[in-house]
């Protein structure tokens, strides 16, 4: 049976520095009634990414920012609870970009179904979604890697990252992790057979991470930036290739001044390019077809992370910049009425 009152989660402002929760707003709407090609969907999972944290300035940018005193969007898995499309049935699981609500009314053209069958349904958020998408092309089109080659991934236990490294592995390249605790570190050399991991929080990062590439570095995956990729820049190789992922350490920072990179890039010939996910839309098909058979071959693993009730969304939000999650951060909001996962 489905209420007639639901909750969703506003911007109540646009933070400076790093978000509180007193940036969001819950705030009871109704429930809209259906027109022609529309469902109705009951939120299943949300995920929350760095990259929302950019759309919360009234800033250009490549999205259009987060609306004041309106819901928050994001990526999400949801189920069909009532149906005005041919395309979609009551119990239909589908995907798509999702207010930060407990029910949405979508257009049919907007959604997707997912096969709970194939894989479990969360993976259509991280690593069989956006987020091993943007590890796969960032990595392939900008990193090109080869054979014997050294990969450095900063921000490598997160969900991107963490891919971006065993598809480094299956290209045949040497692999270097760096995170910021021991247990991601365990978890990125253990489980994800990195050949070796870094902490950055130790005072003896530098030392430990120019260790850990003798040969320096062919491709940097950057989704950190700071002082962290300082360091990195000074291991480049000769033609070393860096794709531009993102720069979390900075997000929160009003003001944010560091080292020229100009005169590393000079020096070495290296090409970095930044990129969204966006630009290889006409060809996500193909990569999330890869992706799925790595997956089943056994070649990728995943971890997730997963906050418990929709009233915690902010909370899981916050937690993106403390790091402490291990993988992809998701928040479970219900259970299916009708479908069985």
């Amino acid at each position: 049976m489905v209420p007639t009152k639901q909750k969703e989660i506003h911007l109540a402002n646009r933070p400076k520095g790093m978000p509180t929760n007193d940036d969001f707003e819950f705030v009871e709407q109704d429930i809209p009634t259906l027109e022609e090609n529309q469902v109705l969907l009951r939120t299943l999972y949300l995920s929350v990414d760095p990259y929302m944290r950019g759309r919360m300035q009234d800033a250009k940018s490549y999205i259009a920012p987060f609306q004041l005193h309106k819901a928050i969007v994001g990526g999400g898995i949801a189920e069909v609870v009532e149906s005005r499309s041919e395309k979609f049935k009551q119990g239909d699981i589908v995907t798509g970009s999702l207010k930060w609500a407990e029910y949405s009314r979508m257009s049919d053209q907007k959604v997707r179904k997912i096969d709970p069958a194939s894989a479990p349904v969360t993976t259509h958020l991280g690593i069989l979604g956006m987020t091993g998408l943007t590890a796969y092309f960032g990595l392939l089109d900008i990193g090109k890697p080869q054979p014997g080659e050294t990969v450095v991934v900063s921000g490598a236990a997160g969900a991107v990252g963490s891919a971006v490294g065993q598809i480094a592995k299956i290209k045949g390249t040497r692999v270097v992790g760096i995170a910021g605790s021991d247990e991601k570190i365990a978890f990125l050399k253990e489980e994800l057979g990195f050949d070796e991991a870094v902490n950055y929080k130790k005072e003896t990062f530098a030392e430990d991470l120019a260790n850990a590439v003798p040969n320096g570095v062919d491709v940097y995956f950057d989704n950190v930036g700071g002082p962290v990729t300082d360091e990195v820049f000074k291991l480049l190789n000769t033609n070393a290739r860096i794709p531009l992922c993102g720069a979390i350490s900075s997000y929160n920072k009003e003001e944010d001044l560091g080292p020229r990179l100009q005169s590393y890039m000079i020096k070495t010939s290296a090409l970095m390019k930044g990129f969204t996910v966006g630009n290889y839309a006409a060809d996500f098909e193909n990569g999330s077809k890869q992706l799925a058979a790595w997956l089943q071959e056994g070649k990728l693993k995943y971890e997730e992370t997963i906050v418990e009730g929709f009233d915690k969304t902010p909370d899981a939000f916050l937690d993106l910049f403390k790091g402490t999650n291990i993988g992809k951060l998701l928040v479970k909001v219900a259970d299916p009425e009708y479908a069985k996962l």
